[in-house]
């Protein structure tokens, strides 16, 4: 079943309806879902899928010439192939001169390894005759960095020859929870807080299971899928995974800092900030500054995909154990700490909640910006952090979430307004979100300018 995209597939729809030349480019992080939404857009539609591969040039075009004759001749099992891909894209133009026609190009990145100046000869095409079709074209790519120096850069040859780009990013929480209806808002949040919203990820997690035997079964089990994963990926993408695994486990271990991280992981802070900056290109780590502050320079670094952050949180320490076949008593072992894990997790999740708002104008104001703020408080001469601060040129809104078993109290709102008094905004409002509803006291505060967010309350999220 087909779930979310809908505004990517209705863009592409209403594209394809326009029936001129089309030359579309999509990327996006692996398992996030760009082929799906790509066989769901050319269903029922006169298209040719053409998968790269890491191979030579001669097999790329043996496949690519029967993924273009097939749309001329069905089940052929011996098409022709052609000699060369400029004579494909020209037989391609003239089967388009007339008629829509989809071609697409996944793992484009691989065709570009294996045929010198293939960007050349389809902007050459593009140039002479393929913008006067009715051609739809697709190029799609995993590799961040690639598509966006090599193919949407402006060195490219292809520069200027796209008509849309579409950066696939995870699902969000609320997106998330549609995988798995028959889960609580609890669970649904805890499947989004190890998954990341990475579509493949949460196909594995079996909603007739509980998420305890899910995390059991796929991340405490040696011979499941997410337990090499993050492994795979790093081999997959990058040349020297091993110093890609020794960051990545600073940061997961309580290390943000570069200082903190080069000291961590034995490398000078210009060489491991070479190797973040590869490593936010592919979305598993975030650099943050704290919003409202774009020039400050308490940069961190955060792992910015949560199922990186689970396995690197719990699986390497208990790695023995797992291998052993202990997967439940690892389960045990870590379940006290699942809460804290999940506290980053229900931040984010508040944040998409306001975002959600912001854009259906159910919030007293339209905010331009909001995330996390941290700083030294003038007042109290003392290290201060705001879980989420919205706002605009004169108004803002200063949120806490709290991911705990307890009621949240008078003296959490009490701080939070102690905290707010170091901005000098018009308008202040102050919005609590907590996992566990709220004490008679604090609910007794709730005004105009006071919001208690209660998260067992799903009909306030979805």
């Amino acid at each position: 079943m087909f779930i979310g995209r809908e505004r990517e597939l209705n863009k592409l729809n209403e594209m394809y309806e326009g029936d001129k030349f089309e030359c579309v480019i999509m990327y996006g992080r692996r398992r996030v879902g760009k082929t799906t939404l790509i066989q769901e857009f050319i269903r029922d539609k006169k298209a040719a899928y053409f998968l790269s591969l890491e191979t030579s040039e001669r097999i790329n075009l043996e496949n690519f010439s029967k993924s273009i004759l097939n749309i001329i001749m069905d089940n052929v099992k011996n098409p022709p192939k052609f000699l060369n891909f400029s004579d494909a894209f020209e037989t391609l133009a003239d089967l388009a001169a007339e008629e829509r026609i989809i071609l697409v190009i996944d793992e484009y990145p691989y065709l570009a390894g294996s045929v010198q100046g293939i960007s050349s000869i389809i902007q050459a095409q593009i140039d002479i005759k393929l913008k006067n079709t009715k051609l739809f074209l697709v190029l799609c790519g995993s590799s961040m960095s690639f598509m966006e120096n090599q193919v949407l850069g402006y060195q490219s040859p292809l520069y200027g020859r796209r008509t849309a780009q579409f950066k696939i990013q995870p699902f969000n929480f609320f997106e998330s929870a549609r995988f798995h209806r028959n889960y609580n808002i609890y669970e649904n949040a805890l499947i989004y807080g190890i998954t990341g919203g990475i579509p493949q990820y949460l196909n594995f997690m079996d909603g007739r299971k509980t998420v305890k035997e899910n995390i059991i079964n796929n991340f405490f089990d040696p011979s499941s899928y997410l337990y090499e994963e993050p492994s795979n990926l790093l081999k997959q993408e990058l040349r020297e995974p091993q110093t890609y695994n020794e960051i990545i486990t600073a940061i997961a271990t309580g290390s943000s800092r570069l200082n903190e991280i080069s000291t961590k992981t034995g490398l000078d802070t210009a060489v491991c900030s070479k190797y973040l900056i590869s490593l936010m290109s592919l979305g598993i780590v975030k650099k943050e500054r704290p919003v409202s502050d774009e020039k400050s320079k308490k940069t961190i670094y955060r792992l910015e995909d949560n199922m990186f952050r689970f396995w690197y949180r719990f699986v390497p320490q208990n790695a023995s154990l797992i291998n052993s076949g202990a997967g439940g008593k690892v389960y045990d072992r870590i379940e006290r700490y699942i809460p804290g894990y999940m506290g980053e997790v229900f931040e984010e999740i508040c944040k998409q909640y306001m975002i959600k708002e912001n854009i259906a104008e159910r919030l007293p104001f339209y905010f331009h910006d909001c995330g996390r703020w941290w700083g030294a408080n003038p007042l109290t001469k003392s290290e201060q952090e705001i879980d989420i601060i919205a706002f605009d040129n004169n108004h803002s809104i200063f949120c806490e979430c709290k991911w705990t078993n307890e009621p949240v109290g008078k003296p959490i709102l009490d701080k939070l307004i102690e905290k707010s008094m170091m901005f000098n905004y018009r308008e202040k409002y102050y919005y609590l979100f907590s996992k566990s509803g709220y004490t008679d006291e604090c609910k007794r505060e709730q005004a105009e300018h006071v919001k208690l967010i209660d998260f067992k309350e799903s009909d306030m999220f979805f």
